[in-house]
């Protein structure tokens, strides 16, 4: 059964899930800026995220019908609807950018699920998918959205997104810091420090999809976008390095 919208809604109220908010927006920053003339589908529960993409040029929100909806944005017209995840009511091709976040965990069928959003999905478009990590703290954490459902590993995203006709072309991890109170304030530091000392910790993966490969991945944790056919910069699976 997944996470109600009033479940879901209270813990992006409190601090724990505004700070969830904030470093995976930093994430999808790094990936997509303001995605600019794009039209955006979030699956799942992205509304905290979707006001960010500011040069989009039509986003909308869907929510399974499991999870319940809710009016979204706060202010104009409302651009969210309550939807079957087998068969989402969204013509071939409709999305050039689409973010599945508190989306497949909870799936009866996750595969079903993803090949739905991946018919939605424009030819050249890209595709996120933010999941609990099954190795972080946050997949035991039953207070937050994160602790219910199947948690997922790095392999087993990319295994999924193949699946679909999908590949890999960057990915990221996030939610270092454990799902305790105290702790929040040190949030900035645990983050920097995370990667490096302690990368499966992390408790949040987001792994970047297409249906041709874009991402050369740095170590650094940017990902420089390049084409397939430049002749000096081959894209490396996202198998191989970290992160956008």
């Amino acid at each position: 059964m997944r996470r109600s919208i009033e479940d879901l809604r209270a813990f992006y109220g409190e601090p724990t899930g505004a700070l969830v908010r904030r470093l995976v927006a930093r994430r999808l920053d790094d990936a997509w800026g303001e995605a600019v003339g794009s039209d955006i589908l979030g699956i799942g529960y992205a509304t905290p995220w979707l006001d960010a993409f500011v040069g989009a040029r039509r986003i909308v929100a869907a929510m399974p019908g499991g999870q319940g909806v809710e009016l979204w944005p706060a202010a104009g017209r409302n651009r969210t609807l309550l939807v079957d995840e087998k068969r989402l009511p969204f013509a071939a091709g409709a999305f050039d950018r689409i973010l599945l976040i508190h989306a497949l965990e909870e799936a009866d069928d996750p595969a079903a699920l993803l090949t739905e959003a991946v018919r939605a999905m424009a030819p050249a478009g890209r595709i996120i998918l933010a999941v609990a990590a099954r190795g972080g703290l946050w997949a035991r954490a039953e207070a937050t959205p994160f602790g219910h459902g199947r948690p997922f590993t790095r392999r087993q995203l990319e295994r999924l997104v193949r699946q679909v006709g999908l590949e890999p072309t960057a990915w990221s991890q996030t939610l270092y810091t454990p799902p305790w109170t105290p702790l929040l304030g040190l949030a900035d530091g645990i983050e920097q420090m995370g990667g490096m000392v302690a990368p499966g910790a992390a408790g949040l993966i987001l792994l970047e999809a297409s249906r041709q490969a874009y991402a050369r991945v740095r170590p650094s944790g940017s990902a420089a976008k390049v084409r397939v056919a430049s002749p000096d910069l081959v894209p490396q699976p996202a198998s191989r390095r970290p992160e956008f």
